[in-house]
């Protein structure tokens, strides 16, 4: 099969591949069984031209995986709790509006916890650390990713997200293989590493980076209200940059300097991934030949948008 990109995520009990032209849910229920959701899917640069400009592409990947992201998990819930007499009831999707306040909702508390509550602590620090707009934005960007290491730290720690994590791990592994060149059996897939540099994860950490760049721009004489509101409105634009980031790295990460650049996006993997079981690693093998069979070799050497 001719090279192409191929990502994923990890959802309950299950796993969720995307290649360029197709996406698949592979979802292990309480019988053992393996349920499957496939579909193709046309690229968003095909039909907006404007989505392959650099920037603008990560920032409308971010919404479109969002949207992707919920709506497998919605799935997967579906699929991990069905009971053994229910396997021919059809499940309701979520509709357009119910995706739509989902990722308000989300979005909503990821402004809150992790950009509005570090710039507010780090407003109420000004008597301790100064007046520098330097030395403010460094304090915020430092309190911005504590927030965001104690809250992976703390959701690492319940049992049913330590399972998604394994699924995470299996994840990571079949992508690897995939990317070798190897068959895709538990054998070859049980030999990679859990940690992989193109992962959401460290794409989150270089986010919380870049954003303490682009958050040195604003003036720190604006009033608490101007400066939260500059920040919402410059998320796309963080995540555009970021998007730029990973994928720069992804495609040098055999260089010295890159692999010094990525450490920490793979250190921080560990609290998200762990080692998945021979059953895990079968649903996350499923979930990618069904995406690659419905891709059908298609030659693709970007990112999926």
């Amino acid at each position: 099969m001719a090279k192409i990109n191929i990502g994923g995520q990890a959802v309950l009990e299950g796993v969720m591949m995307r290649a360029p032209r197709s996406l698949a849910i592979a979802v292990r229920r309480p019988d053992g069984e393996i349920s499957i959701k496939s579909e193709t899917v046309v690229p968003l640069s095909e039909r907006f031209p404007i989505v392959k400009l650099p920037i603008v592409r990560g920032a409308v990947a971010l919404f479109s995986s969002l949207a992707t992201g919920i709506k497998a998990l919605n799935f997967s819930a579906n699929e991990a709790i069905i009971e053994e007499g229910d396997k021919g009831e059809k499940k309701e999707d979520l509709s357009g509006w119910a995706i739509g306040g989902t990722m308000a909702t989300a979005f909503g508390f990821g402004i809150l916890l992790f950009f509005l509550m570090p710039l507010y602590l780090t407003k109420l620090m000004v008597p301790v650390i100064g007046s520098s707009n330097i030395v403010f934005n460094l304090v915020d960007g430092v309190i911005r990713v504590a927030v965001f290491l104690i809250y992976i730290t703390a959701i690492s720690r319940m049992p049913d997200i330590q399972r998604v994590f394994q699924y995470h791990g299996a994840e990571h592994k079949s992508i690897y293989t995939f990317e070798a060149g190897e068959e895709l059996t538990v054998e070859n897939v049980r030999k990679y590493s859990c940690l992989h540099p193109r992962c959401g994860t460290s794409f989150l950490l270089i986010v919380m980076l870049v954003s303490i760049v682009v958050f040195s721009l604003i003036p720190k004489a604006w009033p608490f209200y101007l400066k939260g509101g500059s920040r919402i409105v410059l998320l796309p634009i963080i995540a555009g940059l970021s998007y730029e980031v990973l994928k720069w790295t992804a495609k040098h990460d055999g260089n010295a300097l890159v692999k010094m650049l990525i450490a920490p996006g793979l250190a921080l993997q560990r609290l998200t991934t762990r080692e998945p079981d021979d059953k895990q690693i079968e649903v996350a093998i499923k979930s990618m030949q069904v995406a690659l069979d419905m891709n059908g070799g298609h030659m693709d050497d970007r990112l999926v948008v």
